[in-house]
Parts: C-alpha cells; sequence; structure tokens
C-alpha cells in the first residue's frame, strides 16, 4: 500500500508529462507534413559523382 502512495503520483506526472511533450510538437508543426516522408522514400538517391570514394558509411 506504501508503494502506491509513491507510484501513482509518479505515473500521473509521466502522463502529464508526455502529453505536454505532443502539445510541444502539435504547435512546432511536427505533424504538418505526414505524407512527404511516405513519398521521400519512393524517390530515387541523388547521383554520386565518379570520383567519389565507393565505400559507403
Amino acid at each position: 500500500m506504501g508503494a502506491l502512495i509513491f507510484l501513482i503520483p509518479a505515473a500521473l506526472f509521466l502522463g502529464l508529462l508526455g502529453l505536454a511533450a505532443f502539445v510541444w510538437a502539435l504547435k512546432k508543426g511536427q505533424f504538418e507534413d505526414l505524407d512527404g516522408a511516405a513519398m521521400r522514400i519512393l524517390l530515387d538517391d541523388p547521383k554520386r559523382d565518379p570520383g567519389e570514394d565507393e565505400t559507403d558509411p
């Protein structure tokens, strides 16, 4: 029973912290262009110069 006195406020605090992070991201425009990232994966990579190093990072 003593652990609940600590765990319930901690859970409420973490929930409110997550909600605040979501609202902050919403106001910063993080969710504005959801289709852009999905379409960007379909685009080809830019062509490399022949003189560039052939090893991939």
